[in-house]
């Protein structure tokens, strides 16, 4: 039965009806491939799109028409919408999966002690309203100097002269999907305290005059994911909600971490299946002609995409199972980041020098997928992590 919720989204069964409804999608902007790779921003009739498919419901929990039960039970089936999204635009993708990443922090952790228990609660319940209201959510939490660390934030967080909100001063970067999403998570050091916490921003009707607090200071101009619209942007006394658990942004990143790292590589696990795919259909008429030195690329790189493959899936089956979740995901995110770049490297090798061409599609996915190593946890605190992490065995 179909109904219709406030957020437009059809009311689906679940995960893999909204991966179903995504993957309809996913085959048409594939056919407008060429179109898509030379865009520098999102269109907004694609958010519409997906928010119809249901996508904005990955942000909600299940006890409101959401596809989010719990960390173990809904990891698998919203990352497998992503990887989907990925095969048919590769910063739509990116981009939309900051909805499910940001919200994280909200589902994956219900209920905090006290004395914070009600505030929390009401403030879920006012994020999951602004959601069902049609609300994107994304983030903007990178410094320049931090080396994505956010717990390097030099960004001011003074409260607002009415003692009710507070106003955000500093720079950010890496915000992606500034001018469509509604809201964006970022971190800051509250006037007094020593450490930085959790925010978010109201964005809607953003406008880069700096009239609202926000200056727009660049226009992204990534090599990869060119149309994630990630724009660098300065705070003046920008309007901020802080987050009702306040002084435990590790706990939260603790909650949602796992989520998070598998999120992002389940994007770029499904570009790196398309290249594959793509290559197999262009290498196939002169396959009985390639190069012994050809032959061996194109093994390695279905090696590698392969392997990949299983990284991921042994990331959600760590997940699943609750044992050793949130290493396992952060061991499948930088070797995936390290395969997805060698793969791709591979097949440009294979097919050759038109892949230097902007009208191949190879060469953007090249760079699309180098951005799994510098999402959170970017290169260097991933490998402090790894360091710090005993492996152990998860099944």
């Amino acid at each position: 039965m179909m109904t219709t919720t406030s957020t437009g989204a059809r009311a689906v069964a679940g995960p893999e009806a909204v991966r179903q409804a995504v993957a309809e999608l996913a085959q048409g902007f594939a056919a407008e491939r060429g179109e898509r790779q030379q865009r520098r921003q999102l269109d907004p009739a694609d958010l519409e799109a997906l928010a119809g498919a249901g996508v904005l419901r990955a942000g909600l929990p299940a006890d409101r028409g959401g596809l989010w039960q719990d960390l173990a039970s809904s990891t698998r089936g919203i990352g497998e919408i992503y990887r989907t999204l990925a095969r048919g635009d590769s910063s739509l993708a990116l981009t939309t999966s900051m909805h499910p990443a940001v919200l994280a922090f909200w589902l994956a952790t219900p209920d905090v002690p006290e004395p914070h228990t009600d505030g929390w609660r009401r403030q879920r319940e006012t994020v999951f309203d602004q959601v069902e209201e049609g609300a994107w959510w994304g983030t903007i939490t990178s410094e320049p100097g931090s080396g994505g660390d956010v717990t390097r934030s030099r960004t001011v967080a003074t409260r607002a002269g009415d003692g009710d909100g507070w106003r955000l001063t500093g720079q950010k970067h890496f915000g992606s999907g500034t001018g469509v999403t509604s809201y964006m998570l970022t971190t800051a050091v509250p006037e007094g305290e020593d450490e930085p916490d959790w925010f978010y921003v109201p964005m809607a009707g953003f406008e880069a005059s700096g009239s609202h607090g926000i200056t727009l200071i660049a226009p992204w101009d990534g090599h990869g994911m060119a149309a994630t619209q990630s724009h660098a942007l300065s705070f003046d006394g920008a309007p901020a909600v802080r987050f009702a658990w306040p002084g435990h942004l590790s706990d939260l990143i603790g909650g949602a971490a796992a989520f998070i790292s598998t999120l992002f590589t389940a994007v770029v696990l499904g570009i790196v299946e398309e290249a594959i795919e793509t290559a197999r259909q262009q290498l196939a008429p002169r396959a009985d002609g390639l190069r012994a030195y050809e032959q061996v690329e194109w093994a390695q790189a279905e090696l590698e995409a392969w392997t990949m493959a299983q990284a991921y899936e042994g990331a959600l089956r760590a997940i699943e199972s609750g044992r050793a979740a949130r290493g396992a995901a952060l061991r499948a995110k930088t070797a995936g980041a390290q395969l997805a770049e060698s793969c791709l490297g591979r097949l440009c090798r294979v097919l050759g020098g038109g892949t230097f061409s902007r009208r191949s599609p190879f060469g953007h996915w090249y760079e699309d997928v180098r951005a799994l190593g510098f999402l959170r946890p970017p290169w260097g605190l991933a490998f402090d992590g790894l360091i710090l992490d005993t492996w152990e065995p998860t099944t």
